[in-house]
């Protein structure tokens, strides 16, 4: 899959093809991110949003005051990367030494503080009407940003498969199938559950400031609900605890709502695309609880079964 990613733009440079794979894989890390909370450590958040417009707004800011050049979009990478790493740390420290619907809640209060921050800041953010701002040349070249965001996405995939799969990553998944017994066998479940929610907001904001980069432009919208709600979506339809399942998801999500925005330019019914998401959700939960990735674990093993019972009864006969 990787290699045919690599060599798509020789096969296919059109600019809307070029700038729809961006978008996935940028989402794709996001949604990565969202699964860190709720597919591996049993954690809701409401405003993960909140991480993704810091990133997005750290890149965008250094931008707007200082030259566009690579080490000022490291400098803004890092800044976001910093915040969202302290504000994690202080939201998770407050909360998770409560039941986990406090962390939902107090992610979502905080991230609508960000959102009226930014909408009433209007000397730094401009409100809602957001601001343009210039890129590194290399960022303005589509090919050549389709790439970063591709390698991007491969190397946070194997970062946190990586940290899925240590002793920490173990430890987490025991946490969110039974946190008692997990703290009964002398695991401390705050300090893991505080490093995974630092892990995810670090992911969340480096996607937040690809994101930005990708538009040179930002507004307030990223501290919008709707965005932890879209990663919610992409984790649930590729399938929950499942990083390959996340960026398949997120594939799906951005691939329908480009072309059932397409659509509603010629056909007024898709104008409500929303709406077609919102009941593809409906489907999913109640069709598909587990997912994509899921759905096909499950097929793959009923497969096995039914071919190791056929063996079987060959070898009786």
């Amino acid at each position: 899959m990787l290699l045919f990613m690599l060599l798509f733009p020789f096969v296919n440079d059109t600019r809307s093809t070029l700038i729809l794979l961006t978008q996935i894989f940028i989402f794709a890390i996001f949604a990565m991110s969202f699964d860190i909370l709720l597919g591996y450590t049993g954690i809701v958040s409401f405003g993960h949003c909140m991480f993704f417009g810091i990133g997005a707004y750290s890149t965008a800011l250094i931008f707007n005051k200082l030259d566009a050049t690579l080490p000022n979009f490291l400098l803004g990478l890092g800044i976001g990367i910093l915040l969202s790493a302290l504000v994690s740390y202080i939201i998770g420290l407050l909360s998770l030494r409560l039941k986990s619907h406090f962390y939902a809640m107090l992610t979502l209060a905080v991230s609508q503080l960000f959102l009226v921050l930014a909408e009433k800041w209007r000397g730094l953010t401009h409100g809602g009407d957001g601001f343009t701002f210039s890129v590194p040349d290399i960022f303005k070249d589509r090919t050549s940003f389709y790439y970063i965001t591709l390698f991007s996405v491969a190397a946070v995939f194997i970062l946190l498969k990586l940290f899925t799969e240590s002793s920490t990553g173990k430890v987490l998944k025991a946490i969110s199938q039974n946190e008692y017994r997990a703290e009964a066998l002398g695991y401390k479940s705050l300090h893991y559950k505080l490093i995974a929610s630092v892990t995810a907001g670090v992911a969340a904001s480096f996607s937040g400031a690809l994101y930005a980069v990708s538009l040179r432009f930002i507004n307030t919208n990223v501290f919008s609900i709707e965005v932890t709600l879209d990663a919610l979506l992409m984790t649930m339809i590729g399938g929950i605890g499942t990083l390959a399942g996340a960026i398949a998801g997120a594939g799906i999500i951005e691939f329908l709502r480009h072309y059932l925005s397409e659509l509603a330019m010629t056909y007024p019914i898709f104008e409500r695309w929303t709406i077609i998401l919102g009941f593809l959700y409906i489907v999913v939960l109640l069709g598909f609880p587990s997912g994509l990735a899921g759905f096909i674990k499950k097929f793959t093993l009923k497969k096995r079964r039914k071919e190791k019972r056929k063996r079987e009864v060959e070898r009786a006969a």
